[in-house]
């Protein structure tokens, strides 16, 4: 089977688009998201063996936001195993991202780990381990992204700080339940942090590359188990997309994780990366443009896990 030309591919749905740029919403409740252009608009694809195909501003950064609880869960797995499931669960929410009724309603114990509610649980399993546990969550991104200039925008962390009243609530809900060992507020700092880191579509290629090769990073070293990768990716699929997991399954065929930063990273297992940044989002919180540019990407490569 010849190999598709992921380059022409992507200027394809570069062009096509366009229309669905401004028709998106920014994440108005962050500040500093809050000032980005919908316009924006990039793309990146990586194979296995290292090519690397992008277009548009897929070598700019933004804030990937909850993007990064798939490095929260990688590290806290790395850490702990499958003792992480002792504090939260693997199912779908069904639900907002950020919801309280659920969390109450199951006794504080999050539907899985990319929800804010169980990412707060896996942050606070890192600071189990470590003071600064956001610190060993850096320094494996800067590894697997083979980029050590990759950091967090401690602006965009400060304003999350100043108005996340809805995620201090989670994190003192969760303490009332016991499913958090760490004080609230240094928890709180470690996760506005994690949201807060700032990569480009070509450095988050590359950064999740070990999802798509076994666990084995962009170069060379072992980042996750086999067992531990076929996990999270299943994870993704059906739960990192917030409530709209079963549309992407349908649309796009891939283990998936957004961010309201407007981002997107696909993984199809033993081929590639995709990711795709554009800032404009749809009612659910997931890239508008971006979900299109991965469902048009999927059906021109003909390739899914299904």
């Amino acid at each position: 089977m010849s190999t598709p030309d992921y380059q022409q591919i992507l200027e394809d749905i570069r062009n096509e688009v366009q229309p669905l740029l401004k028709k998106g919403k920014v994440a108005d409740y962050i500040p500093p998201l809050a000032g980005r252009s919908p316009l924006h608009f990039g793309m990146s694809l990586r194979t296995l063996d290292g090519t690397t195909y992008s277009t548009g501003e897929a070598r700019e950064r933004f804030s990937i936001q909850s993007i990064a609880k798939v490095f929260n869960l990688t590290r806290a797995m790395q850490l702990e195993g499958d003792s992480v499931w002792r504090r939260l669960n693997r199912e779908p929410s069904g639900g907002a991202f950020n919801s309280l009724g659920q969390l109450e309603r199951e006794s504080g114990i999050p539907r899985n780990p990319m929800i804010n509610a169980g990412a707060l649980v896996v942050m606070d399993m890192i600071l189990n381990h470590a003071e600064w546990g956001e610190d060993l969550i850096l320094e494996m991104v800067r590894r697997i992204s083979c980029e050590p200039s990759v950091d967090y925008d401690l602006m965009v962390a400060e304003a999350e700080h100043e108005t996340g009243h809805r995620n201090r609530a989670i994190a003192w809900l969760l303490k009332t339940y016991r499913n958090l060992d760490n004080p609230v507020e240094r928890v709180l700092q470690a996760y506005f942090r994690l949201c807060s880191l700032s990569m480009s579509c070509e450095e988050l290629a590359t950064a999740f590359h070990y999802l798509a090769a076994g666990g084995v990073s962009a170069d060379g070293q072992t980042v996750a188990t086999g067992e531990q990768v076929k996990r999270i990716n299943a994870i993704m699929l059906t739960c990192g997309v917030y409530d709209e997991a079963g549309d992407f399954a349908y649309r796009i065929g891939l283990p998936t994780k957004s961010g309201v930063g407007g981002g997107i990273v696909a993984i199809l297992p033993g081929q590639y990366v995709a990711t795709v940044w554009s800032p404009g989002l749809s009612p659910k919180g997931n890239s508008l443009a971006g979900t299109r540019a991965l469902e048009i990407l999927t059906s021109r490569a003909t390739a899914s896990i299904f």
